[in-house]
């Protein structure tokens, strides 16, 4: 008789090594295969999405569980329409104060930030990610890391991390890094 002694979190959680190995194949795939790429497309549209399932099936994602099917949907989706050669270095945060001639400074990229830092739940923020994700595709010429904003999506359903998830975008967004709490 065998004892699974393996947190039930990392069970339904993947560590950034797993996201980032998805980010590497979902490009791979992509660029090897036009047909694959067409269906990915079409992976964060609820009644398109089925499209996806045999890739995400094949990554063992459970299918019947949206917090764990939808932030893998809709990064496939982001990265078959950019066309992206390897996962990006630049936050989500960044990347929406980039979309815009001010920056940070933008009142429209304010609004977008606090939109996405208003969800309350994985389907929401995946929701909110899809037009925001072909927008930062549009007007960015640097990709977003998508391994990292997976694997915050990921951890998006537990409360205990959202806020931190939350936190860090706005931080990212802003440009301010933390001191750690130290006085200077």
């Amino acid at each position: 008789m065998s004892i699974d002694t393996q947190d039930p979190l990392q069970k339904t959680v993947p560590s950034r090594g797993k996201s980032l190995a998805f980010v590497d194949y979902i490009i791979s795939q992509c660029q090897a295969d036009n047909g694959l790429r067409a269906a990915l497309k079409r992976a964060d549209n609820p009644t398109t999405e089925y499209q996806s399932w045999e890739v995400l099936a094949g990554f063992r994602i459970n299918l019947a569980d949206d917090n764990q099917r939808l932030p893998h949907a809709t990064i496939a989706a982001a990265i078959a329409r950019s066309k992206v050669e390897q996962n990006g270095t630049v936050k989500i945060g960044q990347a929406i104060a980039r979309c815009y001639e001010d920056g940070n400074a933008s009142d429209q990229a304010k609004a977008r930030l606090r939109r996405l830092l208003a969800c309350d739940s994985v389907p929401e923020a995946c929701r909110i990610l899809r037009p925001l994700l072909s927008l930062i595709e549009s007007r960015n010429n640097t990709a977003p890391d998508y391994a990292s904003l997976l694997n915050d999506l990921l951890w998006f359903g537990h409360d205990d991390s959202q806020t931190r998830i939350k936190a860090r975008w706005a931080q990212d967004f802003y440009g301010k890094p933390a001191d750690g709490g130290k006085d200077e």
